[in-house]
């Protein structure tokens, strides 16, 4: 077994190897570049080299500052986890070549079915279903359209050496596909290093639903079930789950055998993926193979009790195999959020910034531990911590949320409290959006495909997009809240006779709106005699028995509500009004004043002061690089006509006209780095 491993990733990737390196006594080494150098992972490995400025193309996709770092720290093996150079062949033959062991399958496999174009031949070759499509590299956007025409609209535009998401557009009309082409090929040049693109026919309503193979150095191959992740926003994987709540016992038996059997062919030794787009009659038909460990391997580990990583560390040193397909178990059921730095009330646009607050909820799960058959719980994955930064260079991905439950609908609502109980400040985050999602009638039945966030979602994402069973236990719970620091007050000390803090029992909530049409909602709070933080809260004809013992100052408070459990934040002042407190549960937040009868009164008379207008500015709805200017001053723009291109996160995002006008002053260069909210230009 190896003594010691260089980890060539960052972030969440990075901190789950060593985790799982350092139970198996084996020694780490993290790399970093300028902006990851206070990350988690490099504290949290025993030693850790600099390779470079911020960009990934210069620093983590560096493949002679990694090889020069492994020999540096005499590292006898790397794993390169996800992205970056995990699926390069070159990168694998070079590590190979310098005696260093890649944590990974051989070079020849990764050239066989990494590269898209080529997997997909080999696919055709062992008589494996495939999507019809163009499969040669493209080398011009009118190519692209001609190829796109021949084949039939709707299509998939698709970089060969991407992943994540990046280097991947969806065409229906001529425009789309010569507009995504060159977006393509942008972020796969940036991302990658390679900007070969192809085109695809794309499946309308489809599945996407892929089997976990593993094989080692002796032939033996195994798949691990499936995992179903078909809730996809931008191609983007949002929720994931294992087992699929879609497929029967004969399909997932028959998709696996297949992905067996297109890895044998390649002899592939290591932990590997094998995507499948399935139909609505479970006809599936090879979409990719994934040369490494995928970013939802957690659901995997959780019903399979099996730790990936270790398996891929034991495999790359020569060992075989520990089980057999007969020893793969399927257990309960895990959901996996991903939890990203975006904010779904814009557009889910990239969040970059500092952590002022970062609390996950308590795991009762292990990643370098997988849980026992009858243990459920969390586990949370992440490469931040409070305090640090969340950097523009790379993906969004904060943490991943891991619960294993005993069958979906527990599953659903462990992951449900969760995220009640996930306090993020400082950034905006997807928790919202995930929320509605869980909630969602269709999600819960396990009745959708990869187009449901487009189906549902497809005018962007609202609060009224995550209705609130009971909207008046978020009044109750502000109003309990309030209480609980009135009472704190009433006991300090010193108070001036006759004028000290009173407590009081009849409050009114003032639930504020955007748009100044406050509600007003009596409420009475009475305290449970010799109950500590017990209060019995009445809104309207609806009666609360409300129970915490959370400390106030907190954001999470846990108790219970008519004798059920809950999880919510409560925080005073986080919002416009100093005086309010917001209240978050399900997805739904609500800032509140409460106040009492008097103080309502008076509120109600306060006028209603309106934003500014910024209509007639073009505004950076993100921190990012101002890669492009599309329009001069005194040019005249149409609605829908692209005005600037921003690069955030490894994301090209595109702004448009709003509406007709004539572009006035241009206040941003191409080059500048841009603040949320920066002016780009006006409009006469």
């Amino acid at each position: 077994m190896f003594k010691k491993i260089l980890i060539a990733n960052r972030g969440e990737i990075a901190c789950r190897v060593i985790k799982t390196a350092r139970k198996m006594g084996i020694q780490t080494v993290a790399v970093y570049s300028d902006a990851d150098r206070d990350a988690r992972h490099v504290e949290l490995a025993d030693e850790a080299v600099h390779i470079g400025a911020a960009p990934s193309r210069e620093s983590y996709l560096m493949a002679d500052r990694i090889i020069e770092a492994c020999k540096k720290t005499g590292s006898e093996a790397v794993h390169p986890g996800y992205g970056f150079l995990s699926e390069n062949e070159s990168f694998a033959k070079r590590v190979e070549e310098e005696g260093i062991v890649f944590i990974g399958p051989k070079h020849y496999s990764i050239a066989a079915m990494g590269d898209k174009i080529a997997s997909k031949k080999l696919a055709n070759e062992a008589k494996v279903n495939t999507i019809p499509g163009y499969n040669e590299a493209i080398d011009t956007p009118e190519q692209a359209v001609e190829i796109a025409k021949g084949i039939g609209y709707p299509v998939m535009i698709k970089a060969s050496a991407g992943g994540g998401g990046k280097g991947l557009r969806v065409a229906f009309n001529d425009k789309e596909a010569l507009e995504g082409f060159t977006s393509c090929r942008n972020e796969a040049r940036n991302s990658f290093g390679d900007d070969r693109i192809f085109i695809e026919k794309f499946v309308e309503q489809p599945r996407h639903i892929e089997i976990q193979v593993l094989g080692d150095s002796q032939g033996h191959v195994i798949y691990l079930n499936e995992r179903e992740c078909s809730i996809q926003r931008r191609h983007q994987k949002v929720i994931e789950e294992a087992p699929s709540p879609f497929i029967s016992d004969a399909t997932r038996k028959a998709m696996g055998e297949q992905a067996v059997a297109l890895a044998k062919a390649v002899n592939y030794q290591s932990a590997g993926t094998v995507e499948f787009v399935v139909g609505k009659n479970q006809d599936f038909y090879f979409l990719e193979m994934n040369t490494r460990l995928q970013v939802e391997h957690p659901v995997t580990e959780c019903i399979t009790g099996l730790d990936l990583v270790e398996l891929m560390i034991r495999v790359a040193a020569g060992e075989p195999l520990p089980l057999t397909q007969a020893d793969v178990k399927r257990d309960g059921w895990a959901i996996e959020c991903r939890i990203n730095a975006e904010d779904p009330f814009r557009n889910f646009l990239p969040s970059t910034g500092r952590l002022v607050k970062f609390q996950p909820p308590a795991e009762s799960l292990s990643a370098s531990e997988p849980n026992a058959p009858d243990a459920y719980g969390v586990r949370v994955d992440t490469g931040v911590y409070e305090g640090g930064e969340i950097p523009m260079y790379y993906d969004s991905m904060i943490a991943k949320l891991i619960v294993h439950g005993r069958d979906r609908a527990h599953a659903i609502a462990l992951m449900r409290e969760a995220l009640n109980g996930f306090a993020i400040r400082g950034i905006h985050s997807n928790i919202p959006f995930q929320a509605a999602l869980l909630a969602h009638p269709k999600f819960v039945s396990g009745d959708f495909n990869t187009g449901f966030i487009a189906e549902h979602y497809g005018h962007g994402f609202r609060a009224e997009d995550v209705p609130h069973d009971d909207p008046d236990f978020l009044v109750a719970l502000a109003a309990y809240a309030h209480r609980r620091y009135r009472a704190r007050a009433s006991g300090i000390s010193g108070q001036l006779a006759g004028h000290g803090v009173k407590v009081g029992e009849q409050f009114v909530v003032v639930t504020l709106a955007a748009d100044g049409e406050h509600r007003h909602t009596p409420v009475s709070v009475t305290d449970f005699q010799g109950a500590t933080g017990a209060s019995a809260v009445q809104v309207g004809s609806r009666s609360y028995q409300l129970e915490s013992r959370s400390p106030l100052g907190g954001i999470r408070v846990e108790g219970r509500v008519n004798g059920q459990p809950f999880t919510a934040q409560v925080e005073r002042g986080a919002g416009k009004n100093p005086l309010a407190l917001r209240v978050q549960h399900n997805g739904t937040q609500i800032e509140a004043m409460v106040l009492s009868l008097l103080g309502a009164r008076l509120q109600s008379l306060m006028p209603y002061k309106a934003p500014p207008d910024m209509s007639k500015f073009l505004l950076s709805p993100m921190p990012g690089l101002l890669v492009d200017v599309a329009v001069k001053e005194g040019q005249q723009v149409q609605a829908g006509e692209k005005l600037a291109v921003i690069e955030a996160m490894k994301m090209e995002n595109v702004l448009f006209a709003a509406q007709d006008g004539v572009v006035g002053k241009i206040t941003a260069g191409k080059g500048e780095s841009l603040a949320v909210d920066q002016v780009i230009l006006e409009f006469n």
